[in-house]
């Protein structure tokens, strides 16, 4: 059967497109499957995807979504089912979180709970057998765990998948990369309870189950991707997808050594300061890293203890960052303003530590609330959510919430002032590259002179 995957472009055009489809394709087709892809970027008609669906025929379609692509995705489906009689399966992290909302839209047939390859197999498997689309996770029907049909009770999840070294690689031609530059996941879970972060209510969901959802790849198969890209000449630098790549400081070293020895390849990725030793920094230099990603969130440790349940301090920060620099690594940095219980001396306090830490670059985005969340539950029982949320875009400039700490001004003012230090600390650094690059001239022509 032929599956086609849609990624669903908002407010701008990603770099990379969503990681689930990569996984389910190269699965999929592993078991026989024909799997596509299209992209509807922000300049694409719902009539052109219309077309480009009618073109493929697909015998299901299939939409990774996050809370920011459903309300498009949303109004995408309803389009193609008005002119097109074609089932489609909705999963993610929205989807996981609030089925209920996904299944009342026109058009969606089904949301996949958690992890999706064995339960979308399953599903082509009998759609592609025959069975009526309207037979399979209905009441009397064919039961699919992980798969919730619309009107239909919540289905059991089956455990994750396990050992994840049987998953295929990611499909890359569903990715849509950058040449040279390839997207790698090692793990899937995270152990950290950050209330605000959707990923880390997989472990959760899985845990009610008494299921562990944590999970990483051996070294034997990360390297063995990574010498397959390279001998096809598509490895130039990896950018690592994990949560947070350091936690396991031991497999940490381990994939230092042998890419240092085998490969050589540089790589970025994402980690905690929690995590984080000079030793390890040393070794990561060591084995290719040229950046790391921090998230450092907000500069109140007040709240990053009560709110987001990060209980670290800005010494730790400060720290890190230190030491990512003495070891010849770039750092960026991920900031939130508009958080719950937030106060203006809060987001002070966030500039304050963003303009010290100096990060060779950063991040900044307004807090969004979303499903499945603690901090979607606290704005939610504290009447904090606007009437018709759901029907509200996510957008990293402006805030859905009526916080009583904070106007919607305090967050415009704090944006304004982060965009302002970001050119600022741009302009320094050229200037700052402009100088070097005289002085070696000077050198030069003095000592050729």
């Amino acid at each position: 059967m032929r599956v086609l995957f849609i990624e669903v472009d908002t407010e701008r055009s990603w770099a990379l497109g969503s990681v689930g489809p990569s996984f389910l394709g190269a699965w999929l087709r592993q078991h026989g499957h024909e799997v596509c892809f299209f992209r509807a970027t922000l300049e694409t008609e719902a009539a052109e995807v219309i077309a480009r669906v009618r073109a493929l025929a697909p015998g299901v379609l299939g939409l990774s979504l996050t809370t920011r692509q459903w309300l498009r995705a949303r109004a995408l489906i309803g389009e193609i089912r008005a002119e097109i009689d074609v089932p489609v399966v909705a999963g993610g992290l929205h989807p996981t979180f609030a089925p209920e909302q996904v299944l009342a839209a026109p058009g969606i047939d089904w949301a996949c709970l958690g992890e999706g390859e064995e339960a979308m197999l399953e599903l082509v498997e009998a759609l592609a057998r025959g069975v009526p689309a309207d037979q399979i996770g209905a009441p009397g029907g064919l039961t699919i765990r992980n798969l919730q049909a619309r009107g239909a009770p919540r289905p059991e999840l089956r455990p994750p998948f396990d050992p994840i070294d049987r998953l295929p690689w990611m499909a890359r031609d569903l990715l849509d990369e950058t040449p040279g530059v390839v997207h790698m996941a090692t793990q899937r879970g995270c152990p950290f309870p950050c209330t605000y972060c959707a990923a880390r209510m997989y472990d959760e969901l899985y845990g009610q189950q008494g299921e562990v959802y944590g999970r990483r790849r051996s070294h034997d198969s990360v390297l063995a991707e990574m010498h397959a890209l390279k001998a096809e000449g598509k490895l130039n630098f990896i950018i690592f997808l994990d949560d947070t790549f350091t936690l396991h400081p031991k497999w940490v070293a381990e994939f230092c050594r042998r890419n240092a020895a085998e490969l050589r390849v540089p790589f970025c990725l994402h980690a905690r300061v929690e995590t984080i030793s000079e030793e390890m920094l040393a070794q990561l230099k060591a084995g290719g890293c040229a950046m790391i990603t921090y998230g450092v969130e907000s500069g109140s440790e007040r709240l990053r203890r009560e709110v987001m349940k990060r209980p670290v301090n800005n010494d730790r920060f400060r720290k890190v960052f230190r030491w990512t620099k003495a070891a010849g690594i770039l750092t960026t940095a991920n900031y939130m303003i508009g958080l719950p219980g937030e106060t203006p001396e809060d987001l002070d306090m966030t500039l304050a530590l963003a303009e010290e830490l100096d990060a060779f670059d950063f991040g900044y985005f307004v807090f969004y609330p979303y499903p499945g969340t603690q901090l979607f539950r606290v704005c939610q029982a504290n009447g904090w959510l606007p009437e018709g949320y759901e029907r509200i875009p996510a957008n990293h400039r402006r805030s859905i919430l009526r916080l009583p700490t904070l106007t919607q001004q305090h967050i415009d003012d704090a944006y304004d002032r982060f965009t302002a230090l970001r050119a600022r600390l741009y302009a320094a650094r050229a200037a700052g590259v402009a100088t070097a690059a005289a002085g070696a001239h000077v050198d030069h022509a003095a000592r050729t002179g």
